[in-house]
């Protein structure tokens, strides 16, 4: 009898493979999959013995994929979304929305004004397994890092639907404390006596325009230098909370803290819009209705 003929592609070096890709390197690709870097590495070892060709470059500042990982890494990306978009599918053929849904947004958003919300939701739909992942970053939703994404700025990838859900600007905060110790300021040229908080310039910033303060009403080639910078909205909130000095924020921290004060209100600042995302293979899913729904009622509270 003829020995059947196995492929050297199996799904788990497979996904394996694809996680490495995209982090461009074996740890954090690891660490996506919750697997050793020592473990990762075999299995892309392996997949390259058994294809008798290299897939990646290795580099001592990470992976660079090679002409043959590149045909694969495209071959395997477009799998693994159609089998996201068959998942999504066949948990829509029921009337009520169920399952699984997953939801990522920035950190200040998730943790301020979102997750306050969510009881409301799952309230009125049970049989949503609700999971928030609270990222800076982007997720990959054509893979499935997450069904949907509420963000701040617009899609770097043009394939996602996405619809407008406000404008957001930003403002000027400070805690009572602070404001006792220190005064409040009257025009922007009053910051020069003030300390301010600001975010961190190496880092990527979720919404535009974070870092505003330091130069409103002064040369923009002279800016003010901060007391603190933080990589992070919901960081620089809780600074300004603790009194430690003036921070720019999104406007709907005004609803949501009672433990700061808008203050400079003539003072414009920039706007943002936040964006509802999500992949054209849920289009039709009920969870991401109802969900895209009920946050469009909230927000519409927030100016009513």
């Amino acid at each position: 009898m003829q020995e059947r003929l196995r492929s050297p592609l199996d799904w788990d070096k497979l996904r394996i493979f694809h996680a490495v890709a995209q982090a461009g390197s074996f740890t954090r690709g690891g660490d996506s999959l919750n697997l050793s870097q020592s473990a990762v590495s075999r299995q892309i070892s392996t997949l390259e013995e058994n294809l008798h060709c290299p897939l990646f470059h290795r580099h001592a500042r990470g992976l660079l994929l090679t002409e043959q990982g590149e045909v694969l890494y495209r071959t395997v990306h477009e799998v693994f979304s159609k089998l996201a978009m068959a998942e999504a599918q066949l948990l829509e053929n029921r009337d009520l929305p169920f399952g699984p849904l997953k939801v990522t947004t920035t950190m200040a958003f998730g943790s301020v004004w979102l997750t306050p919300r969510i009881k409301k939701f799952l309230d009125e739909y049970p049989d949503i397994e609700l999971s928030i992942l609270l990222d800076d970053s982007e997720l990959d939703l054509a893979m499935r890092e997450a069904d949907v994404a509420i963000r701040f700025k617009p899609p770097s990838k043009q394939d996602l639907i996405q619809r407008v859900l406000r404008s957001n600007k930003m403002m000027v905060f400070a805690s009572p404390e602070y404001l006792a110790k220190h005064g409040v300021p009257q025009r922007p040229k009053d910051l020069d006596d003030h300390h301010i908080i600001g975010y961190a310039e190496e880092a990527q910033q979720p919404v535009a325009g974070l870092n505003w303060l330091l130069t409103e009403g002064r040369p923009a080639d002279n800016p003010r230098k901060p007391i603190l910078r933080v990589n992070n909205i919901h960081g620089i909130y809780r600074a300004a909370r603790s009194g430690l000095g003036i921070a720019a924020l999104p406007d709907y921290f005004v609803h949501e803290s009672q433990t700061l004060v808008p203050i400079l209100h003539n003072l414009k600042g920039p706007a943002f819009d936040a964006y509802f995302l999500y992949p054209e293979a849920i289009r039709n899913s009920k969870r991401v209705a109802v969900f895209r729904d009920f946050i469009l009622r909230e927000l519409a509270k927030m100016d009513g």
